[in-house]
């Protein structure tokens, strides 16, 4: 498959490093609205460049555009690649906007057209070994989860001499203004949709902590939330309470209970973390008291086997172990082999749906009844 990445920013280095993972796909050329970035980009990578996006849409080899560029220029780009009948894989979300995600999904179903949203991580290892588990019934009926996604004070942290390895620096302003909820809660949403299957309602508080936590540069705006939690009611029954914040200290763990046990995984972000069962038993409530002394004594925190071994031969620039390529490649496969995408338009739809919500519960409304829905997505074949 023939594919074009636009936006060769801070994140694009993850992607072009990983899709090396899947040699398959063909990045047939790059553009960024700054010619020199892209020039430095495409250099550093060993790449062709586009004279600009309108020269990438207009080349008829391509078949999908990457989008990569700043989250509040992904309704623009997605839209004007879907028009030029490209199918589209997004950086996450795929609007920032719930007016204009609607409008992109109606564009690509019209224009028969695959449209996806990163993030992929419910395609990596822990999470497929976490969702076999739950299918399996290994700790009977699931009642309750709890996902945390907390960077701790990431204005205190030295970002400013984050830089990839293209030379493209850490885009701090557009994190802060976009805000961690719409950067970070899809890590975690995404996981809770493929295992439990479509949510019914959200009910979301948000707020922002830290409102001098980048006094050299003016945010626009000013106000976007760094802290938000909110519970998602899934039809299944099950409830998950979710939390994002850049002011709680570092925490990713996700937290699935059940009528038998609990599983926990540490880290989204990493392929590979590892996935531990505790089973409810008389010593449970005991145990749990003292954690460090019951994990030592082999009481709780058993260590489950992954169902692979998340393995790259090519890693991302950083000390997360996401193959970021995988999604881009998962979204090839279903558009070369005609068959639905695990993270096609209806998913990718109702996760935005529902991190808009925790991130403005105001304007979306709260509670919100979500509108939006999707088929039962497969697990990874080498999971089942």
């Amino acid at each position: 498959m023939r594919i074009g990445i636009v936006g060769c920013g801070y994140v694009a280095d993850y992607y072009v490093t990983t899709l090396r993972n899947h040699p398959w796909l063909e990045v047939l050329g790059v553009c960024d609205r700054d010619a020199d970035r892209a020039e430095r980009f495409s250099r550093h990578y060993g790449l062709d460049t586009y004279r600009d996006y309108d020269a990438m849409l207009s080349d008829d080899r391509l078949q999908i555009v990457v989008n990569l560029t700043n989250p509040r220029s992904h309704f623009e780009t997605s839209s004007s690649a879907l028009a030029a009948g490209k199918h589209v894989f997004s950086e996450k979300p795929l609007a920032t906007e719930w007016s204009q995600a609607v409008e992109l999904a109606n564009i690509a179903r019209s224009g028969n057209l695959g449209l996806a949203s990163a993030p992929s991580t419910v395609l990596g290892e822990a999470a497929q070994t976490m969702w076999k588990l739950v299918r399996d019934g290994v700790i009977g009926r699931v009642r309750l989860v709890y996902a945390e996604l907390d960077e701790g004070l990431l204005h205190r942290e030295n970002y400013r001499s984050w830089v990839g390895p293209a030379g493209s620096p850490w885009p701090f302003k557009d994190e802060f203004e976009v805000g961690c909820t719409l950067e970070h809660a899809g890590y975690y949403v995404t996981w809770l949709a493929a295992m439990f299957g479509p949510a019914e309602s959200v009910t979301a508080f948000a707020s922002c902590q830290l409102p001098d936590k980048c006094p050299e540069v003016q945010l626009d705006p000013p106000t976007t939330p760094d802290f938000s939690v909110g519970c998602i009611q899934f039809r299944s029954g099950v409830v998950a309470r979710i939390t994002n914040s850049i002011v709680a200290t570092h925490d990713h763990s996700l937290r699935v209970f059940g009528d038998e046990g609990v599983l926990q995984v540490d880290d989204a972000w990493d392929f590979g973390s590892p996935v531990r069962l505790d089973r409810w038993s008389k010593w449970s409530f005991r145990a749990h008291r003292y954690p460090r002394l019951s994990r030592w004594l082999g009481l709780t925190g058993r260590r489950v086997p992954l169902v692979r071994r998340a393995d790259l031969q090519h890693r991302p620039p950083s000390s997360n172990l996401i193959d970021y390529g995988r999604g881009v490649a998962e979204f090839a496969e279903s558009v070369r082999d005609g068959r639905p995408c695990r993270l096609g338009t209806d998913f990718s739809l109702h996760i935005n749906e529902i991190v808009l919500s925790l991130q403005d519960p105001v304007g979306m409304g709260c509670p919100r009844q979500l509108s939006t829905t999707f088929d039962p997505i497969a697990p990874m074949p080498w999971a089942v």
